[in-house]
């Protein structure tokens, strides 16, 4: 009794003294006579281990005082040892009878290791001392040591990410890991199952769902059409421009068509209908998408910003606005703000943000709503900062897409009488600052169509989605998933939508929560392993070829400075989506192998939650990992 009260007090003094990680790949185990390894070693056997040896292998262990007969004193080592180790069992008490005693190592050994167990009382008769090690040991090894199963090691990118974890700039953060061929093998693996914020990465997701549910080559159509009759050239009714949810209408990326040049075509359809003078309005019919305009999670701060800018049927100029933005004279001082574009006359505007001490920097918010023509510009500007464009959200989309052709059609010699409105409930607003509303406005059914214009294809709109890390068209796509498959473009229906179409793809998002399409939100909680594992559902889909294409690459647009010091050969197998909020810093994709099949291109997910340093100082580290994943590819 005593003895195998000794035996348990020195297992757990060992495993105390030996750090403990979980294992970064699939290890197997050592199988001997009874389904573990066990080598006897002579006493006089040195346990410094100086060569790699992978799978199991046995560990001499040096006796140095007499044993009265074999005995049985187990060790085990439950984590990976980094660095040179020493793992001493003492023996305090004179062993009697037969005995063994085995050392088992159940995880990795990261570098030299001596594993001695010393016996300090006599001990009678020979002893048959061996150590048993039933994981693979990443170490230096000695020509007494024997290897009998062959098992992988950890990659240089494990051994990486298990070192970050404990490093200052991750420090009490969390950080999740996964890397993986397509052909199953695991590269690197930390917390891969932790679900965390993935902030833009989110738009890997969206971008990947509407490219395979609705085909590369889809476009959003734009129609325009009226209501009443045509006479002698003179439109006695109203002119809609009916929104199919394109969220390039009037944008300023380069894949929209030109405002002068879309404007244009939509006036043609007029004159071929032979139509000079509209006796009515210009509405803007954004009814396609219905619900709120943007998700009841976002920060209130947020949905002031032109990144904030909630999606709807009818859009202009991705519902943003552009202020110019210059600090006053003194601190204390108002902040000098005037409307750049689009030009909203019947908004009203406050300006309560003053001028700051020189180091406090931009801390400019708007607070708008879509119920009122009202907002104000709050918070304050340093006094030492150069004047700069604000973009803010303009919640009037709609209205301002008609203003805007309002005003075309009048500079072209078509004047109308009663000037833009939208529609907000089913009712026609012209005076978006009265609560009177007009009769409701005809359904989209019963207008008399003259013409129709088209978006960019989807598969470029998904590019600019992922190398812009365009939020607004993101939430588009999002929205337009519901809208087509479930007859509303409400955030509930489209959470309905995407998780149907991700079960098409064979990817079930029962362990994950999504409520937005850009990451926005900060209630998405996505894990790496959801992350490699839609990726890799993607590779199978149709329009992989297409999708794969909209996803960044080092060196180019947007991503100048990811991979700065890799070899141009591993940059240009990388394609990667970065993810980023206050203490969130994730990066997804993919790093096609430099030869073989595609089962052996590698699908990565790296996300870091709760961090309190700046990205400048994370970055590097996750560039690290990405490189050493491509360098073993």
């Amino acid at each position: 009794m005593r003895f195998g009260i000794f035996i348990n007090s020195c297992v757990c003094a060992l495993v105390m003294s030996v750090a403990i990680a979980p294992s970064a790949v699939a290890l197997r185990q050592a199988q001997g006579p009874s389904g573990s390894l066990v080598t006897p070693l002579s006493i006089d056997s040195a346990p410094l281990v100086t060569e790699p040896v992978e799978g199991p292998a046995s560990l001499p262990v040096t006796v140095t005082e007499p044993v009265e007969g074999p005995a049985s004193l187990p060790v085990t080592v439950t984590g990976p040892v980094e660095g040179p180790a020493s793992l001493p069992v003492t023996v305090t008490e004179p062993v009697e009878g037969p005995a063994s005693l085995p050392v088992t190592v159940t995880e990795p050994v990261e570098g030299p290791a001596s594993l001695p167990v010393t016996v300090t009382e006599p001990v009678e008769g020979p002893a048959s001392l061996p150590v048993t090690v039933t994981e693979p040991v990443e170490v230096a090894s000695s020509p007494q040591l024997h290897s009998t199963n062959k098992a992988r090691s950890k990659t240089k990118a494990q051994r990486y990410v298990e070192s970050i974890s404990r490093s200052e700039s991750l420090k009490s953060s969390v950080l999740g890991v996964l890397a993986l061929t397509e052909g199953g093998d695991t590269l690197a693996s930390w917390n891969s199952g932790q679900r965390m914020v993935p902030a833009s990465t989110m738009k890997l997701i969206t971008t990947g769902l509407a490219i395979h549910r609705l085909g590369p080559d889809f476009k959003y159509v734009t129609r325009i059409g009226y209501s009443g009759f045509i006479k002698d050239g003179i439109l006695d009714g109203d002119l809609y421009i009916v929104g199919g949810g394109d969220p390039t209408i009037a944008s300023k990326d380069s894949i929209a068509i030109p405002r002068a040049k879309l404007f244009a075509q939509w006036k043609s359809f007029l004159d071929k209908a032979g139509i000079k003078k509209i006796n009515g309005k210009v509405i803007g019919d954004g009814r396609y998408f219905d619900g709120p305009i943007e998700h009841d999670t976002w920060s209130y701060q947020d949905i002031g910003t032109a990144y904030g800018a909630g999606g709807n049927g009818l859009c202009f100029y991705e519902n943003a606005q552009d202020f110019r933005v210059s600090a006053g004279p003194s601190v204390g001082s108002p902040v000098n703000v005037t409307v750049s574009f689009p030009n909203t006359p019947w908004m009203r505007y406050e300006y309560p943000c003053r001028t700051a001490p020189a180091g406090t920097g931009d801390q400019i918010y708007l607070f708008n709503s879509e119920f009122l023509p009202y907002a104000e510009i709050r918070g304050s500007f340093a006094i030492d900062r150069k004047p700069k464009t604000e973009e803010f959200s303009n919640k009037f989309g709609a209205y301002t897409c008609a203003h805007y052709f309002c005003e075309y059609l009048k500079s072209n010699g078509v004047p109308v009488s009663e000037g833009p409105a939208d529609i907000r409930l089913g009712r026609v607003r012209s005076n978006l600052s009265s609560n009177e509303y007009a009769p409701y406005a005809s359904r989209v059914d019963d207008l008399n169509m003259l013409g129709q214009t088209y978006s960019p294809s989807l598969k470029r709109i998904a590019r600019e989605t992922n190398l812009k890390s365009d939020n607004f068209y993101a939430e588009t796509l999002f929205r337009t998933l519901g809208r087509r498959f479930h007859h509303s473009a409400s955030y509930d229906s489209s959470y309905v939508a995407v998780n149907e179409v991700m079960k098409n793809i064979g990817v079930s998002a029962d362990d994950v929560r999504i409520v937005d399409g850009s990451g926005l939100a900060r209630h998405n909680y996505i894990s790496p392993s959801f992350f490699v594992r839609f990726l890799s559902a993607m590779m199978d889909s149709p329009s992989f070829a297409d999708y794969i294409q909209t996803i960044g690459q080092p060196g180019n647009r947007h991503y100048e400075s990811r991979l700065k010091d890799a070899p141009a050969t591993v940059k240009s197998r990388v394609h990667l989506k970065s993810g980023s909020m206050n203490g969130v810093r994730c990066f997804s994709g993919y790093i096609e192998p430099s030869t073989g099949s595609k089962s052996d291109t590698i699908i990565f997910s790296i996300m870091t939650n709760n961090s309190l340093a700046p990205a400048s100082r994370i970055d590097p580290l996750i560039d690290r990992i990405i490189t050493l994943l491509a360098a073993d590819n």
